[in-house]
């Protein structure tokens, strides 16, 4: 059995991935997501060298872009029922269907955007389904 002690390398003050803007590339990640698509959209473009941080802002873009235009989308056919002056159980229906589909949306971007925020604060590397393929062909 061999008695030498264990050589643990020295602590140093630097951190292990600097970026491009001067953030660890951890917080620079998580910021990417940090106002969706906008932030996502500001790191894209300052983040030349780091291609993590390029990745999780293309992702916010891809992501909350999403979200974004099916907000909208919704938002749109809900406020053409409300306009119309067509009435009765079925367009009731249909209205409270796409509020409903409105409110599923926005809890799951908001699921979305805390989930990607606190993992990759982390140092993790979350990776969203179909959205994580488009931000790699994109970063």
């Amino acid at each position: 059995m061999d008695s030498t002690p264990a050589v643990r390398p020295e602590a140093t003050s630097e951190p292990d991935h600097v970026t491009s803007t001067g953030l660890e590339e951890n917080v620079a990640a998580a910021l990417a997501y940090a106002l969706g698509w906008l932030t996502g959209i500001v790191f894209y473009f300052l983040e030349s060298d780091n291609d993590h941080v390029r990745f999780h802002a293309s992702q916010s873009i891809v992501i909350f872009g999403g979200y974004t235009i099916a907000t909208f989308v919704l938002s749109f056919f809900q406020s053409g029922l409300f306009m119309s002056d067509r009435g009765g159980l079925a367009f009731g229906f249909l209205s409270m269907t796409l509020a409903l589909a409105s409110l599923t949306v926005w809890v799951a971007a908001v699921a979305t955007w805390v989930y990607l925020l606190v993992r990759t604060f982390q140092g993790k590397n979350p990776r969203i389904p179909g959205a994580a393929g488009i931000a790699d062909s994109i970063a």
